[in-house]
């Protein structure tokens, strides 16, 4: 199995309800690694398709080193999902990923497969829109960024990437979006 004896990764298993979910979220916020949250239910041995929603917000683009290393280490295509807003931020942060992957491709001589998708939602539903299109996508992990701070929302209804969890039925990436937690698999 891909998480096997890796240190890179914290995998999570937990059942699929709220309080659970949110309390393994309080308890990674200091997390340095990207965490997986993995439900009973889920059978992963390989990953084939990486889907990887990517919004208007800058830390997005710590995304490219996590889902690079994914795909070099597996094969799989990864998919940016970008958010379909009014402005050009998602567009921006996409084509910092894009760029990410080509140079890796270009520094190893390994091929790298991605598309870029345009999502149906904006920013503010696209985390909910990527749980919900297994069937489109046919990924086989989620990656997101975990929320960097909880506001009055998140508090009173939980933060988008808790519901994330809840709803998907493949496993779900966070990674922590501090810069001073932040460090790099690749």
């Amino acid at each position: 199995m891909i998480w096997d004896n890796n240190d890179d990764i914290r995998l999570i298993e937990c059942e699929n309800k709220a309080r659970t979910i949110q309390h393994h979220l309080n308890e990674c916020r200091e997390e340095r690694r990207p965490y997986v949250f993995i439900t009973p239910t889920m059978n992963i041995k390989t990953l084939n398709r990486l889907l990887v929603p990517v919004s208007m917000l800058e830390e997005e683009t710590y995304k490219a080193e996590i889902c690079t290393y994914l795909a070099r280490k597996t094969g799989a295509h990864i998919i940016l999902l970008q958010a379909n807003d009014y402005g050009s931020h998602a567009r921006q942060n996409v084509n910092r990923i894009v760029t990410h992957i080509k140079a890796v491709a270009e520094r190893t001589g390994e091929k790298i497969s991605y598309e870029v998708c345009i999502a149906r939602k904006d920013s503010f539903g696209l985390i909910r829109e990527a749980a919900e299109r297994q069937r489109d996508f046919r990924h086989d992990l989620l990656i997101l960024t975990a929320s960097r701070d909880y506001g009055l929302d998140d508090i009173l209804f939980g933060p988008p990437e808790r519901k994330a969890i809840q709803h998907a039925l493949v496993p779900v990436m966070l990674i922590n979006p501090r810069e001073d937690l932040f460090s790099l698999c690749d």
